[in-house]
């Protein structure tokens, strides 16, 4: 059996590409580009259009949706439906079409919005941008399709928190840069504490899902422990062989106002900026969450210490200048 990996020329895709490749399973890439890391595994299809996709995607696949418009600065605004939710549709049009019986979705913890500390997997939905809107939509769209045939249709819903990990160009690698080149500052107390997941351990549980039986199966992803910002600058520090301490701190609310600051010059620039109010909010709050894999035996692959040290080491001190990178938030 073949296994669709739409949306498998970004991050998440290419590790877990080469996931399949060491344990020897049959894959395709479904992508609007080309995958730098495997080209003759890539069928060209974007998710916005049906036709495509039923030329890429073979008979009786099981399909992994990763394909996502996600950053925080997609203008214009409508390519979040037209990518999360209508992709969503045409994908399980094509699922029905090709006897399609297992779609895993990633989703995101987004769908929660500014959640309570130890949200699980129950928490309140209350997303507060267009990206966790519209994967919450697509969710429910993927759920109607798994509702048709629900004795023969499985359908897994993994929903990560920040995904991070070598070659990545997105808001860790943004931190992480930040703290390597000795400018950073800690917006506000930095006691507030970020769940992270490690894109290799993330792969691994979506191949594990692979065998789950029919059903909705619903999951947070998050790899343990949750360090403040505090905690997580120290380490980074340390693996870098300087003083753990942070010598500057900028008021949380004047943060507040160079992120609104930054929008501005964005909104008439039309130009994408690193900092923006939604950035300096998010690196601000809380985002804590709990799951329930661990019901599942799941077990990661990586301890989330040594990930962010292989992390680290990989990006600058080590040379790695002619690897591909992958951007995303």
């Amino acid at each position: 059996m073949e296994i669709a990996i739409v949306g498998g020329s970004g991050f998440i895709g290419s590790r877990l590409s080469s996931l399949f490749v060491q344990d020897r399973l049959n894959f395709k890439i479904v992508d609007k580009v080309i995958s730098g890391s495997f080209p003759k595994h890539t069928a060209l299809a974007d998710v916005r259009s049906v036709v495509p996709l039923i030329s890429a995607i073979s008979e009786n696949s099981i399909l992994i949706n990763l394909a996502a418009e996600h950053r925080d600065d997609v203008w214009p605004l409508n390519l979040y439906d037209d990518v999360n939710i209508q992709g969503a549709s045409n994908l399980c049009l094509v699922a029905t079409k090709k006897n399609i019986k297992t779609i895993i979705f990633t989703s995101s913890v987004a769908v929660y919005g500014f959640a309570k500390l130890g949200t699980n997997e129950s928490g309140e939905i209350n997303p507060f941008n267009d990206y966790g809107r519209t994967k919450w939509e697509a969710e429910q769209i993927y759920k109607a399709w798994q509702a048709e045939d629900p004795k023969n249709r499985t359908l897994v819903i993994i929903r990560p928190t920040v995904v991070f990990g070598e070659r990545n160009r997105g808001n860790v690698f943004n931190l992480l840069k930040q703290i390597a080149s000795g400018k950073f500052f800690m917006i506000g107390h930095g006691q507030n504490r970020k769940s992270m997941a490690y894109v290799e351990n993330v792969a691994a549980f979506i191949e594990y899902s692979l065998s789950f039986k029919p059903g909705i199966h619903i999951y947070n992803y998050i790899d343990k422990p949750d360090f403040t910002m505090n905690e997580l600058v120290a380490r980074v520090n340390k693996i870098l062989g300087r003083s753990e301490k942070i010598n500057f701190r900028l008021p949380y609310f004047f943060g507040l106002a160079v992120g609104k600051f930054f929008d501005c010059i964005a909104f008439v620039t039309r130009k994408k900026l690193a900092i923006s109010l939604i950035r300096v909010k998010k690196f601000c709050a809380n985002s804590v969450y709990e799951s329930a894999i661990a019901e599942t035996g799941f077990v990661a692959p990586v301890n989330l210490i040594d990930a962010i040290e292989r992390t680290v080491k990989y990006e600058f001190l080590e040379d790695h200048k002619k690897e591909p990178v992958y951007y995303s938030e």
